[in-house]
């Protein structure tokens, strides 16, 4: 950090990153995601997790291999819907980062075996849908079998809630845990009610991000007949094409994101590692349309200035922006109009991951943070995957082909989800 104060100049605490965790279908950990990403390494295939005859869409970007065992036992993961599960594989590569990966107190009491007051240690995971796995076959269970037949797990499975509070039992955690949902927003708005939060004095550590796993066959029937997703079923790694202009709709893909957000002074005082600071928080709602986003910008400007201004980092300052990018025209249109405006024609390089991991709803801001801070702290910016014919103006520096080497600087990642919602955050890597 530039300043290595551990207050801001208004005098609340700042707010550090010291843990990363990610699970996507580039890669089981935070930094096997960004060498995929690096790599501009597609994700998505045909789907293998159900039958998909008759469906208009029959790709996404699967984790198809992922096995929540050992961290997980058999007995407790048949009680746990994936996306819980991807976001408790997330958290756990988090806290073992920052040293807080200890195991709740059998007894209920409040243990601290790192020394760590675990009721000033909040969760605070989103999630667009929650665990709609669940909900989906128990509604077939319902009509097939009865309705005496319906799993007792069914409410807690599917809650928005659930990762949050698994995370939370797991550990021992006693702060507040709670979910956030702003559709595609939703990790970056759990990232940000974690900052907030923090600067408020309320808890020392916040365990934050975004988890989803909705590749389900109502799901991916509905945003197919929205009209959202690629078809580009004999072409899966071609599919996903931010600011191309052969794109056709976004790749569906599911994972989580978590980070571990504390106090400066909390983290000098346990001696942890910081990874980067957390400075920059924006949230908007454009008030526009239920799904499509204001094509002026107007709250995507909003948003990306309340982050900048939020953190006290001038726009020119901004080393890279990874944008939110999802390969559909609306989007791609509505947000290079906004960083234009944002940034003028001189504006930093701008990357979306999207193209390799699909686009993962409630956990994409959440793993973008991750990827953004990771890619920050090695000078470096990932080139958008699939980019082959770029249909924005020129005036956006998109990267392309291979990855481009920048100063170490402050990145912009930015997350605008189905509501109109908008949220950005600027995250500042050590040493910028």
């Amino acid at each position: 950090m530039a300043d290595s104060s551990m207050h801001r100049p208004d005098g609340r605490p700042r707010v550090v990153v010291t843990g990363m965790g990610a699970v996507t279908p580039a890669g089981p950990s935070a930094a096997a995601t960004l060498e995929a990403v690096l790599a501009a390494r597609p994700a998505a295939v045909p789907i293998t997790t159900w039958d998909t005859e008759g469906h208009p869409v029959r790709f996404a970007a699967e984790i198809s291999d992922f096995d929540p065992a050992p961290l997980i036992e058999p007995r407790d993961a048949r009680r746990i819907d994936r996306v819980s599960q991807l976001g408790i594989v997330a958290a756990q590569e988090a806290l073992a980062q920052a040293g807080l990966a200890g195991p709740a107190d059998p007894t209920g009491e409040s243990s601290n075996p790192d020394g760590v007051d675990r009721t000033r240690v909040a969760v605070v995971i989103g999630s667009g849908v929650g665990g709609i796995i669940t909900l989906e076959d128990q509604i077939e269970v319902r009509v097939t079998r009865g309705v005496n037949r319906v799993g007792p797990m069914l409410i807690p499975m599917m809650m928005s809630n659930a990762t949050s509070g698994l995370v939370a039992l797991r550990h021992g955690f006693h702060g507040p845990a709670f979910s956030v949902a702003t559709a595609c927003a939703s990790g970056v708005d759990s990232i940000g009610q974690a900052v907030d939060m923090i600067r408020a004095g309320r808890v020392d550590v916040v365990v934050a991000g975004g988890a989803e796993a909705s590749i389900t066959p109502t799901a991916m029937a509905a945003f197919a007949r929205m009209g959202a997703l690629s078809t580009r079923n004999d072409d899966p790694a071609g599919a996903s094409r931010p600011f191309d202009r052969l794109r056709d709709g976004f790749v569906m893909g599911e994972g989580a994101g978590v980070v571990v957000l504390e106090s400066a002074t909390h983290a000098a005082r346990r001696g942890a590692t910081v990874l980067g600071e957390l400075a920059g928080y924006g949230s908007t709602c454009d008030a526009h349309h239920i799904t499509a986003p204001d094509p002026d910008g107007a709250g995507a400007i909003a948003s990306m200035q309340l982050a900048l201004a939020d953190a006290g980092v001038a726009p020119g300052e901004i080393g890279h922006i990874n944008a939110h990018g999802t390969s559909t025209p609306l989007n791609d249109a509505a947000e290079t109009g906004a960083t234009l405006k944002v940034f003028g024609e001189q504006g930093p390089p701008v990357t979306s991951t999207k193209g390799v991991t699909g686009h993962l709803v409630g956990a994409t801001g959440a793993v973008e943070a991750v990827i953004g801070l990771l890619a920050a702290t090695a000078g470096t910016v990932p080139p958008v995957a699939n980019l082959t014919d770029p249909d924005v103006d020129p005036a956006i520096d998109l990267v392309r082909d291979t990855p481009r080497e920048i100063p170490v600087a402050p990145v912009l990642s930015n997350s605008f989800g189905f509501g109109g919602h908008n949220a950005s955050l600027v995250l500042v890597p050590p040493g910028a």
